[in-house]
C-alpha cells in the first residue's frame, strides 16, 4: 500500500484516524495498540507473509536488548549487542544479498547450480536499521530499554515511516511512544505537510519519472540532448519521489503526535559533495556517521585510518541501496569524491562555481545509480558527452522537452528554498493564510484527480 493510492487515501487513513481519535477509548495503551495493529495491517496489505519476518525480528531484538540492559559487565553487554547485530545483518543478507552472492559465486565457478531467487520484503533495510538504532541507543545508554513489547513493535512498525523512512532514531521518539500529546496545531500542520508531499509525488515526481524511464530505456540510441534530459528528469524524480515520501511520513507522524526529524534540506543547492550528503537522506547519512564512522574512529586517527573509515561507510552505503555492483560502484564513486574534498579542500576554492561542480557530479552519480548494469551506465554516460550519441539533438528530445518543460521547470524551482523564503516573508499575514489554505485545497484536489487516473505510481525507495 502506498500513500499516493486511493486505497490509502479513501480507506486506510480515514479508518486509522477515526479509530485512533475515537471518543470512547482515549487511553495511551489503546492508542498505541490500535496504531500497532493498523501499522501491521498496512504492511501486511502488500507483504502478508513477510510481516511475520518483521515481527520475529522485533521479538528477537526486544529480548536481547532487555537481557543486555540488565548487565553491568561491559563484555557481557557487548555479547548481547553482537548477537543482536549479527541477527539483524544476517536477516538483511538472506533476503537482500544471498541471491546476489550466489549469482556471483556461480559466475566465478561457471556454474548455474548456485542460482537463488529470494523475494525481498519491502522496506527491510529501513525497518532493520531502525531496529539496530534501538539496539545501539540502549547499548550506548542514550535511551532506556523498553520493557513493553507492544511499544517496541510500534516504534519499529509505525506505518508512516515503515517502508521508506525516514530512519527514526529510537532516542528521538522514545518519550513520545508513551507520553506524546496530540494537538490540533500538530494535526493541521501534519495534514498540510502530507498534502504537500502528495502533490510533489503525484504532480512532479511521477511525471519526471515517466520521462526518465522512457529515455533511459533508449540507452544506446540517444542524442546528447536526450541523454541530458533523461538524466535531469531522473535527478528531479528521485528527489521529489523520496522527499515527498519523507514529507508525507513526517506529516502523518505529526497527525498522530510523533515528531520525526527532517530527512531532506534542499539537497541540490549544495556547494560540495560533502554538503550534498549533509542535505540528502539525512537520517541514513546520520545513521552511518553515528553507528559506523564514529565508532571506527571517525576523523580522529591518522590519514590512513580516516581513508579506511570513509571507505567502510561509503561501501556500506552503496551496499545498503541494493544488491548490485552498480550500487557498490555508486558508493565508491562518492567515497572518492568525498576523500578528494576532505584532503584537498578544493571545493571551497571554486566560489560560485562550487554549486555547478556539486550538481554535475550528483547527476553523473544518479545515472550510475539508475542504470541496471555497467554496460548501460557506460553507454548512457558516453551519450551525455557525445560518445555513441545519435547526434546533438533529435526528435525524441524535442518531443519530451516540449511536453514536459513546464513540469521540469517547476521541479527545478521547487528544489531550491524559494518556497520557505516566501513563506518567511509573508507568513502571519491574512492574505498568506487565505492563499495557503486555498492553495493546499487546490493541490489536494488536483492530486486526487491524478491519483484516481494514475497507472504510473512507483516509490523508488520501496526497493531498499
Amino acid at each position: 500500500m502506498v500513500f499516493s493510492s486511493t486505497i490509502f487515501l479513501f480507506l486506510f487513513l480515514p479508518i486509522a484516524l477515526i479509530g485512533y481519535y475515537n471518543p470512547i477509548w482515549k487511553g495511551r495503551k489503546f492508542k498505541n495498540g490500535f496504531l500497532l495493529l493498523a501499522s501491521l495491517g498496512f504492511y501486511a496489505w502488500g507483504e502478508p507473509l513477510f510481516v511475520f519476518v518483521m515481527l520475529l525480528s522485533i521479538a528477537v531484538n526486544w529480548f536481547l536488548v532487555l537481557r543486555m540492559a540488565k548487565q553491568e559487565d561491559r563484555k557481557i553487554r557487548k555479547r548481547f549487542l553482537t548477537a543482536a547485530i549479527v541477527y539483524d545483518i544476517a536477516l538483511i543478507f538472506v533476503f537482500k544479498y544471498a541471491g546476489f552472492a550466489a549469482r556471483n559465486i556461480g559466475l566465478l565457478l561457471h556454474s548455474g547450480r548456485f542460482a537463488m531467487n529470494i523475494a525481498l520484503p519491502i522496506g527491510i533495510s529501513f525497518f532493520t536499521f531502525q531496529i539496530m538504532s534501538y539496539v545501539f541507543d540502549v547499548y550506548y545508554r542514550k535511551a532506556e530499554a523498553q520493557r513493553n513489547l507492544v511499544n517496541v513493535a510500534l516504534y519499529i512498525s509505525l506505518f508512516p515511516q515503515l517502508i521508506a523512512g525516514p530512519i527514526v532514531r529510537y532516542e528521538t521518539v522514545a518519550a513520545e511512544i508513551e507520553g506524546r500529546r496530540e494537538t490540533a496545531e500538530d494535526f493541521t500542520a501534519g495534514m498540510a505537510r502530507f498534502v504537500m508531499g502528495l502533490a510533489k509525488k503525484l504532480l512532479i515526481a511521477n511525471y519526471a519519472g515517466f520521462i526518465a524511464d522512457r529515455l533511459f530505456a533508449l540507452t544506446g540510441s540517444l542524442s546528447a540532448a536526450s541523454a541530458w534530459l533523461g538524466a535531469i528528469a531522473y535527478t528531479l524524480q528521485i528527489y521529489f519521489d523520496f522527499s515527498a515520501y519523507s514529507d508525507m511520513a513526517i506529516g502523518l507522524g505529526r497527525m498522530f503526535g510523533f515528531h520525526f526529524l527532517e530527512n531532506f534540506n534542499y539537497s541540490y543547492i549544495a556547494d560540495s559533495i560533502t554538503d550534498f550528503w549533509r542535505r540528502w537522506h539525512m537520517s541514513l547519512s546520520g545513521w552511518f556517521r553515528d553507528y559506523v564512522y564514529i565508532p571506527l574512529g571517525g576523523s580522529r586517527a591518522g590519514r590512513g585510518r580516516l581513508i579506511f573509515n570513509l571507505l567502510a561507510v561509503w561501501l556500506l552505503t552503496g551496499v545498503w541501496h541494493g544488491a548490485a555492483w552498480t550500487f557498490i560502484a555508486w558508493g565508491l564513486f562518492y567515497f572518492v569524491l568525498l576523500a578528494i574534498e576532505r584532503f584537498t579542500g578544493f571545493a571551497k576554492k571554486l566560489g560560485g562555481f562550487s554549486h555547478v561542480y556539486a550538481l554535475f557530479f550528483v547527476v553523473i552519480g544518479w545515472v550510475l545509480f539508475r542504470s541496471e548494469s555497467f554496460a548501460l551506465a557506460g553507454q548512457y554516460l558516453g551519450a551525455l558527452f557525445g560518445f555513441g550519441a545519435t547526434g546533438l539533438i533529435d526528435d525524441t528530445f524535442l518531443l519530451y522537452f516540449s511536453n514536459g518543460k513546464w513540469i521540469l521547470l517547476i521541479g527545478i524551482v521547487l528544489s531550491t528554498p524559494i518556497a520557505p523564503l516566501l513563506r518567511k516573508r509573508f507568513a502571519g499575514t491574512r492574505a498568506y493564510r487565505i492563499g495557503s489554505a486555498i492553495g493546499l485545497a487546490g493541490l489536494f484536489a488536483l492530486s486526487l484527480l491524478v491519483c484516481i487516473k494514475a497507472t504510473y505510481n512507483p516509490f523508488i525507495y520501496f526497493n531498499f
